[in-house]
């Protein structure tokens, strides 16, 4: 017998209306798309610019995720440390803290006066702000929360015996780490990372209030279509495009491959 019920019809109204509150906007996009201009829109001088330093800045703040996101998970799960609690609710922080909060945040930090960026602006001439690796610490910033939830989320339901086991058989705590470990939260790794990496594709709040929005230098996509919308409404309908095709691309993988969790 199937396990689907009936769905009563003012729960199935409101659920249609809900759905075409979220796709009408979507919709309306792609009918407003100039197609015949497409490819002149997508390579003109400032849509490459914003398309590299996007590509550039999301995939250096993913590595800068993965590299202390996941030792983050990892003390988060399996370590008896004290404060868990405190150093959870810290890491995500940035989940629900509005982006622009996020940047002031930033800029009070590692600004030129900042708590931080004083000293790395004294001692070695580092500046920060305004730069591309201020966008690359903004995205980081927002992106990582992503990766840490899901990397612990599978560190807590991974089975516990399998390290012990072969911790018993004379392994190291690297090679556990590397032939088990690892194998065993790959899929959550990986969806965490291309989590991660959207996030700071579009990341917009951040970005524009501690990097600011300098053409060829901290101008990213979501920063170029803000620009666009002032000028060339078309520019910005196509970069617009761009970034939906990405996250839509992106959940049809998690969906897909690695986010399934029950056959239809």
């Amino acid at each position: 017998m199937s396990s689907r019920r009936t769905t009563p019809i003012p729960v199935g109204i409101l659920a249609a209306v809900g759905v075409a509150f979220l796709a009408i906007p979507l919709v309306g996009l792609l009918l407003r798309t100039p197609w015949s201009r497409l490819p002149e829109l997508l390579s003109s001088p400032v849509a490459l610019q914003a398309l590299r330093l996007s590509l550039v800045c999301s995939l250096s703040a993913t590595v800068i995720a993965v590299a202390i996101g996941v030792p983050v998970a990892w003390v988060l799960a399996r370590s008896a440390v004290p404060g868990t609690t405190f150093v959870r609710a810290l890491v995500t922080l940035p989940l629900v803290l509005p982006p622009v909060v996020g940047g002031v945040a930033l800029l009070l930090a590692f600004g030129r006066r900042g708590l931080i960026g004083q000293f790395l602006y004294d001692w070695f001439g580092v500046q920060l702000p305004f730069s591309t690796a201020g966008v690359i610490m903004a995205e980081a910033f927002v992106a990582m929360p992503f990766l840490v939830i899901t990397v612990e989320g599978a560190l807590r339901s991974a089975d516990p015996r399998f390290d012990e086991a072969a911790a018993t058989l004379g392994a190291s705590q690297w090679t556990v780490l590397r032939r088990v470990t690892m194998p065993l939260i790959a899929p959550a790794l990986l969806a965490g990372t291309v989590l991660a990496w959207a996030r700071a594709l579009g990341e917009f709040g951040a970005t524009i209030t501690f990097a600011g929005n300098l053409p060829g230098v901290t101008q990213t996509m979501p920063l170029a279509v803000y620009a666009a919308l002032d000028g060339d409404r078309d520019a910005a309908i196509a970069l617009s495009l761009v970034l939906l095709i990405a996250s839509l691309a992106v959940l049809l993988l998690l969906r897909d491959r690695y986010l399934r969790s029950a056959p239809s």
